[in-house]
């Protein structure tokens, strides 16, 4: 009885947890947001999470166009914050 009261409990708190990040999508949106504007949202990304701190103001938009949305948001993020390629280089 011990052996599974551990695994048990440990599956009901996993559940507990997760399904309090479940959430229910808005009705149908006429004009979601995409590429274009997860591009902006990626690069004005350090204002937008200052404006976070002191406001209601989200950083990514919900409800988004999915795939397009985050691809471009990643690209915005990676133009502002240089992509990670600048610290590759080899000084000589």
């Amino acid at each position: 009885m011990k052996r599974f009261l551990y695994p048990s409990l440990f599956l009901l708190i996993s559940l507990l947890l997760f399904s309090a990040c479940a959430t229910q999508s808005i009705g149908s949106i006429t004009n979601p947001p995409g590429f274009l504007h997860g591009l902006l949202h990626g690069f004005i990304i350090l204002f937008s999470f200052i404006a976070s701190l002191f406001t209601d103001y989200e950083i990514y938009a919900f409800p988004n166009t999915g795939g397009w949305y985050n691809f471009g948001f990643l690209l915005g993020v990676m133009m502002f914050w240089g992509g990670g390629g600048a610290s590759s280089k080899k000084c000589r």
